[in-house]
């Protein structure tokens, strides 16, 4: 939608200038905290399947994806002090207005996943999902927002994700495909904020 498209730009240009000191501030401290890169870069898949790299602020040491799993669990070595109050407030996330102002991703759409896990999408629903552009947040970002903590406390965090959380956040994908408009992103983003204040 050429109206959604205007909507991502415009805030996500508003948001890149005011939040301009604040990446200032974040990127000096992750550069004194720990060795490497103030961003991370990673494949994901986005609309229609197209690869892309998203931008996140870095949050764990420098080769952490060679040294363990590529979701995150509990209490994960890798992450670094800065990273801990990043993923706490969500904070490394707000790079991927960036990826928003390239046209990779919109605000508000389904998260975009890694290759690897794409690959296990029911055929069906992979078509749906990919049918839009993904997002910043949306509302599995919202239910599994302590998504960490929860694979934290099974046996088998990447089975637990792949049968248990995986699926469950398709449905919300589906879901928000469905019935996506301006006005259920304007409710989506204003329950993100809600979430992350609360």
């Amino acid at each position: 939608m050429v109206v959604k498209r205007m909507f991502d730009l415009f805030f996500a240009s508003l948001g890149l200038v005011l939040l301009l000191p604040l990446f200032v501030v974040l990127g000096i401290w992750i550069k004194r905290d720990s060795t490497g890169s103030v961003f991370f870069r990673q494949e994901r898949v986005g609309q229609f399947g197209r690869i892309f790299r998203i931008y996140k602020f870095r949050t764990m040491c420098l080769d952490a994806e060679s040294k363990g799993r590529q979701i995150t669990v509990g209490d994960d070595p890798r992450i670094t002090s800065s990273g801990r109050f990043l993923r706490r407030y969500k904070l490394d996330e707000l790079p991927q207005l960036l990826n928003v102002l390239t046209g990779d991703m919109s605000l508000v759409g389904p998260r975009p996943e890694v290759p690897r896990y794409v690959e296990m999408y029911p055929a069906e629903l992979k078509n749906k999902v990919l049918s839009v552009p993904p997002g910043i947040t949306d509302y599995a970002s919202i239910e599994y927002r302590e998504e960490n903590a929860i694979l934290g406390k099974v046996a088998d965090p990447d089975r637990a994700y792949i049968e248990e959380i995986m699926p469950a956040k398709l449905a919300y994908c589906e879901r928000y495909v469905a019935k996506r408009s301006l006005w259920v992103d304007f409710v989506i983003i204003v329950r993100t904020l809600k979430a992350l204040a609360g």
